[in-house]
C-alpha cells in the first residue's frame, strides 16, 4: 500500500503542479512580463512547489535529513539533468542576462549554502537570512523585468478568474501530495534499510524534479531557452533561499556530514554549468550528454556509499 501511496503523492504533485504552473503563466501573460522572468520567477516556483511541500511538511515532521537532502538533490538534478536532458534534444542557447546574474547568483547561493551547514545546522536565524536574500533576488528580477516589459506573447492566455482557480487548486495538490510523498518515503526508506538521507536525495529528489524536466524539455524543444534554463536555474535559487529558509524558520535543520559532501558536489556542478553557458554562448548536446553522464555518475556515488 506504501508504494501505490507514494505513486499517488507524485501524480498529485506533478499534476499539481504542472496546473498551477498553467494558471501562474496565464497570469504571467496577462501582466505582460517577458518569457525570460517567467521561468526564473513563476515558472520556477510553480515547478518547485513539490520541493516546497516535501521539505516544509519533511521538516515539521522531523525528518529533516529528507527535507535537506531533497533541496539538495533536486538542485543537483535540476543542473545536470533538466538542463542536460533538454540540450540533448535541443542546444540551449544561453542569455546574457542569465549568465552575467542569475548563474552567479546560483554559485553564490550554493556556496553560502555550504559554509552555512559546515556546523551541522540551519538555524532560524540563518534561515531568515535565506528568506531576505530571496526578497533581494526577486527585486533585482522584477526591477529588470519592468525595464523590459513586452507586450507580451501569442500564446492562449486563460481569463483571470480561470487563473487564479488553477494556482488554488494545483497548490492544494501539491501539499496534499507532499504529505504523501513524505511519510511513504519514510516507510519505504525503513523497509529497505536505507537512510533518510538516501531516500531524500534519490527518490523524492528525482520525483519532486520531474515538473522542472517537462516544463524545460517543453520549452527547449519550442526553442525558448529562457523558460529552459531560467526554470532549472530559477528553481534551484528557489529550492535554497524560499524552501530551505522557510523550513529552518519552522523548525530548525539537522545536516549530516553526507549532506555537507553532496552540497559541496552541488557547488562544483554550479560552477560547471556556468562554464558550460559561457562557452559558445550555449549548451550543446554533447555537453548535455556530459551533464546527464556526471549525474548517473554521481547517483551510483550516493547509491554505494
Amino acid at each position: 500500500m506504501m508504494y501505490l501511496l507514494l505513486l499517488v503523492g507524485f501524480v498529485l504533485l506533478i499534476k499539481g503542479a504542472d496546473i498551477f504552473v498553467d494558471g501562474s503563466s496565464s497570469i504571467a501573460r496577462i501582466l505582460k512580463v517577458p518569457s525570460v522572468v517567467i521561468g526564473l520567477t513563476i515558472v520556477a516556483m510553480g515547478t518547485s512547489a513539490p520541493e516546497t511541500a516535501v521539505s516544509i511538511n519533511a521538516g515539521l515532521a522531523g525528518n529533516s535529513d529528507i527535507s535537506l537532502g531533497n533541496i539538495v538533490g533536486s538542485n543537483i538534478f535540476n543542473l545536470l539533468m533538466v538542463i542536460g536532458v533538454s540540450a540533448i534534444l535541443c542546444p540551449i542557447v544561453s542569455q546574457i542576462e542569465i549568465i552575467r546574474r542569475d548563474m552567479w547568483w546560483n554559485i553564490a547561493v550554493s556556496a553560502g549554502l555550504l559554509i552555512i551547514i559546515l556546523d551541522h545546522n540551519i538555524s532560524r536565524m540563518e534561515g531568515i537570512i535565506l528568506l531576505v536574500g530571496m526578497i533581494v533576488y526577486l527585486v533585482i528580477v522584477v526591477r529588470s523585468a519592468l525595464k523590459n516589459r513586452t507586450q507580451g506573447d501569442e500564446m492562449k492566455t486563460m481569463s483571470v478568474p480561470k487563473s487564479i482557480l488553477c494556482m488554488a487548486g494545483g497548490l492544494a495538490a501539491v501539499v496534499f501530495g507532499g504529505d504523501l510523498v513524505v511519510d511513504n518515503a519514510s516507510l519505504i526508506a525503513r523497509a529497505w534499510g536505507m537512510s533518510d538521507t538516501l531516500v531524500g536525495l534519490t527518490i523524492v529528489a528525482i520525483g519532486t524534479s520531474l515538473p522542472e524536466l517537462v516544463t524545460s524539455i517543453v520549452a527547449a524543444r519550442k526553442g525558448d531557452s529562457g523558460i529552459a534554463l531560467g526554470n532549472a536555474v530559477g528553481s534551484c535559487l528557489f529550492n535554497i533561499m524560499f524552501i530551505l529558509g522557510m523550513a529552518s524558520v519552522l523548525t530548525p535543520i539537522h545536516a549530516v556530514s553526507e549532506l555537507i559532501i553532496d552540497t559541496g558536489v552541488l557547488l562544483a556542478v554550479s560552477v560547471l554549468m556556468l562554464v558550460l553557458a559561457w562557452t559558445k554562448k550555449k549548451t550543446t548536446r554533447l555537453e548535455g550528454i556530459i551533464c546527464v553522464l556526471c549525474y548517473l555518475a554521481y547517483s551510483v556515488y550516493i547509491v554505494v556509499r
